[in-house]
This record gives structure tokens, sequence and C-alpha cells, in this order.
């Protein structure tokens, strides 16, 4: 049976992860990556953080993206759920705080659904091989949605 989950079920979902697949359009192709997130629960946001790039400049071309996050045990067991939003990249003192609340946060969530105190942002998320400063953006959140399939009753 497959089931929507309601908001509040969704965003709690989302506090309790921090790994997903962000979407972006690049031209006329779609493209989903792997990435590390924190849901700011403050600003209703989603918060990360990447080298610049192909995924960096094809957000600053085409603003819209999603954010996919799951959980699978199984064919029968899973959740869910979708997050469409828009991009906005951060700078100076905002980047730097938003930077700050990223790293603290999936610490944070790291530690509450598994048990483990990653010391340092490289113990959770990508390495950025170059000297110069990530670029840290927010998605704003416009829609949320989310399912789970069970077998149970």
């Amino acid at each position: 049976m497959i089931v929507n989950l309601e908001l509040s079920e969704c965003m709690a979902f989302l506090s309790n992860h921090s790994i997903g697949h962000l979407g972006y359009i690049s031209g006329r192709s779609p493209y989903i990556v792997p990435i590390t997130y924190f849901y700011d629960q403050e600003n209703k946001s989603i918060l990360s953080y990447s080298a610049m790039g192909h995924k960096i400049n094809s957000m600053r071309g085409y603003e819209h993206v999603a954010l996919q996050v799951e959980e699978i045990d199984s064919m029968s067991e899973w959740r869910s759920v979708l997050v469409n939003g828009r991009f906005e990249e951060l700078k100076g003192s905002t980047a730097k705080k938003a930077l700050h609340t990223f790293a603290q946060g999936v610490q944070e969530t790291i530690l509450r659904t598994k048990g483990e105190k990653p010391e340092f942002i490289k113990d959770f998320s990508s390495k950025l091989e170059m000297e110069t400063l990530p670029i840290v953006f927010r998605i704003h959140i416009s829609d949320i949605v989310g399912k789970f399939r069970t077998v149970r009753s």
C-alpha cells in the first residue's frame, strides 16, 4: 500500500536525513546528483554547498531545482520525500553563517540518528579539492510531497 505523508511527516523525514539527490536543469537536460544537505527548520529551507562547476553554473542559469530524499528497506518498504524549490546562492557573511549552520546541523543529525559524532565537515561531506571558498546555497522550498510504501496493515 502506498500512502501520502503529511507535511509534518515530510519535514520530520527531511530533518532526520542529510543525503539526497539534487535535480537541476542544464540546457535542455535534467541532471541528478547526490548531495549532503541540512534541512533548516527555522528558515524552512535546504542548505548545502559545492565547489564551482557544472551544478552551480546550471543552477545560476535556471534556479528551479528539486531534492529527493529516500529511505529504502526493500522493494515493498520505503519512504520518499520530494522538495521543489528555488536555488539561491549565498555570499559574504550570510554564506559563512549558513555554512556553519549546515555543518553543525548535519553533525547533530548524524549524532541523533546514527549515534556517531563526526568531527569535521570532511567526515560527512565532499572534500573540496581546491583552495577557493565553497559556493554555499539555499533551496527555498515551494512544495513538499512525501509517500511511503508498506506491506503492513
